[in-house]
């Protein structure tokens, strides 16, 4: 016998009453957790621990709701709980609107204290500081590769990773007036310019390409001109009153921004194993024949998978490259660290980046 709509907003109701009774309790349970942590000297914020409680969940799920759903639900309750001890600082590129702010967001939940910042440097440079706990910076594109001032500046900063994120990126064109006749300049992040490249060319081919700090930042100022267009996400339209005038203009329908959290060791350290984790390292070799090919060999030996490799000029004026690489794993595990121990033994310069967990 089907069930009337009256009938079922009843039993929703009651269902809701449930989980906010539920909810309660677990904030309860959190602040205790919370008093022992303090008492111990630990941190509150435990990056592996929060996607191991994910994970579970996911993997016990039997109903409909779809896993990203899970991730969602869970990572805004801890979110929620924690921010009952004290909500973290997040610094990340801004202003409001950026999809640094939903990559935070994405990681640590809503309940954070916002520190916008003016360009990927003051990021660093807030953190390092201590005006932030934690910051978010952009790490690598799907479409453009690897961002290379946030590389450069991992090389000399006290900061390490100790999580990631990644964010489908749909660029939108937006601006005061509700049509796209009359515009003469488009103003965004040089990434965004890049990964909107053919669109621009087609439909706005006159259009001057202005580089700005950040696509928020392009929005706001295009808010001030109505000549002037912006690239940005649909939050950024909304926080500026701009009117979206094309949808997704991205070249690449699947463009993802992947994004690192950092911070000071004594902040975090580095978070324990999960089983899915990664390890960051910059490297450089001699400038000898055969020594890139050198740094695979420990890794194939010891059977670790390596997942990104890029170069960097070392800026020496001799062609020397720092390389950064990725490789799946944690230290903990003895093939791990064999690996990394050996290759640490051919670099020249060597430095972890960052152990944290994959993001899903």
């Amino acid at each position: 016998m089907s069930r009337d709509l009256s009938e079922l907003r009843l039993l929703i109701d009651g269902i809701d009453q449930q989980l906010l009774h539920l909810l309660n309790q677990r904030a309860g349970l959190a602040g205790e957790v919370g008093d022992i942590k303090r008492a111990e000297g630990s941190a509150v914020f435990r990056p592996e621990r929060e996607a191991q409680v994910i994970q579970l969940l996911q993997s016990a799920n039997q109903g409909p709701l779809r896993p990203d759903n899970i991730a969602h639900i869970w990572r805004e309750v801890m979110s929620a709980c924690r921010s009952l001890e004290a909500a973290h600082r997040v610094a990340y590129l801004g202003p409001a609107g950026t999809f640094s702010e939903q990559a935070a967001l994405a990681f640590f939940g809503t309940s954070i204290e916002h520190l916008p910042c003016a360009s990927i440097d003051d990021v660093f440079q807030a953190t390092a500081a201590g005006r932030a706990e934690f910051g978010v910076v952009p790490v690598e594109n799907s479409t453009e590769g690897v961002v290379a001032r946030s590389l450069d500046l991992f090389l000399n900063s006290p900061l390490h990773v100790v999580g990631e994120t990644s964010l489908l990126v749909r660029h939108n064109l937006m601006r005061c007036e509700n049509t796209l006749a009359g515009i003469e300049a488009v103003l965004a992040h040089p990434q965004a310019l890049a990964q909107c490249h053919a669109w621009l060319s087609e439909h706005l081919p006159e259009a001057e390409r202005r580089p700005v700090a950040s696509n928020a930042e392009g929005a706001r100022m295009a808010a001030g001109n109505p000549a002037w267009a912006g690239i940005a996400s649909e939050r950024a339209a909304s926080q500026f009153g701009l009117h979206i005038v094309a949808h997704a203009i991205q070249d690449d329908a699947f463009n993802r921004t992947r994004f690192a959290v950092i911070c000071l060791p004594q902040t975090l350290p580095a978070p324990a194993a999960t089983g899915r984790d990664c390890v960051s390292l910059v490297v450089s070799v001699p400038n000898r024949p055969g020594a890139v090919h050198d740094l695979l060999v420990p890794l194939k030996q010891h059977g670790v998978s390596m997942t990104r490799f890029e170069s960097r000029p070392a800026r020496s004026g001799q062609w020397e490259y720092f390389f950064y690489i990725d490789i799946q794993g944690h230290p903990s595990q003895p093939h791990v660290a064999s690996a990394l121990a050996e290759l640490r033994g051919l670099c020249a310069f060597y430095k972890v980046l960052g152990t944290y967990p994959l993001s899903d």
